[in-house]
């Protein structure tokens, strides 16, 4: 019999996470410097996730690691990463790309809804590639939308779980069609033609339960 080399098992681990603020590296490490010097032996080699959330900008990973390591920590992965580029140049930097591990709370969609004359409902999630579409009436899901999937209805679009892909209301021009999900990180969304892509969604509603109308020619964000 051959010779087990290793085991795969998972574990659970605590980690220090540093919120990055500030663009300037040196200002970021001052600081941190003055938070170990509080506790000089508790940061002593220390793993350490760095959270850029609160950033307008990718920072510089190879710079900001560096300044770390100086400090003699352990710089570990990057979290709060909101595009592929900046995964990207995290994963050049040698540094894992990492999630907060919070799950959103999948609700029940109301029984009227679901038997109401005209909706079409999808139960499952709806993967990359596939298209759902709701002639005359509007669509619900009953799981996450997929990065590079597409729904689409002509009147609202109800989906319970994540928005990664694609929602299209009002396609033939309602203007009165809503998006309601529970997580939005959409590609793009768009109600009756006036549509928005990923990069304008990531403010304060991205990956929050949002309501999405049409006000004038704008769309409006309500969090649920």
């Amino acid at each position: 019999m051959a010779e087990r080399g290793i085991e795969l098992k998972g574990s659970s681990f605590t980690l220090s996470v540093v919120h990055i603020t500030d663009m300037d590296i040196q200002r970021v490490k001052r600081q941190l410097a003055e938070k170990i010097a509080q506790a000089p032996e508790f940061f002593r080699a220390a793993p350490l996730v760095i959270n850029i959330e609160k950033l307008s900008q990718t920072p510089d990973f190879n710079a900001l690691a560096g300044a770390i390591k100086e400090l003699e920590l352990v710089p570990v992965g990057v979290s709060g990463v909101r595009d592929e580029s900046a995964r990207s140049a995290a994963r050049a930097a040698g540094l894992a790309v990492m999630t907060t591990g919070k799950v959103p709370v999948v609700q029940e969609a109301p029984t009227a809804l679901l038997s109401q004359p005209g909706t079409k409902v999808h139960r499952g999630p709806v993967r990359s590639g596939q298209q759902v579409y709701a002639p005359n009436g509007s669509l619900v899901i009953l799981g996450a939308v997929s990065n590079g999937a597409e729904v689409i209805a002509d009147d609202s679009i109800h989906i319970y779980g994540q928005l990664r892909g694609r929602a299209v209301a009002g396609a033939k021009g309602n203007e009165t069609a809503r998006i309601y999900c529970q997580q939005l990180m959409a590609e793009l969304i768009s109600i009756a033609g006036h549509y928005q892509l990923s990069d304008g969604l990531q403010g304060s509603n991205w990956e929050q339960a949002v309501s999405i109308s049409l006000a004038g020619e704008q769309l409006k964000f309500d969090k649920l």
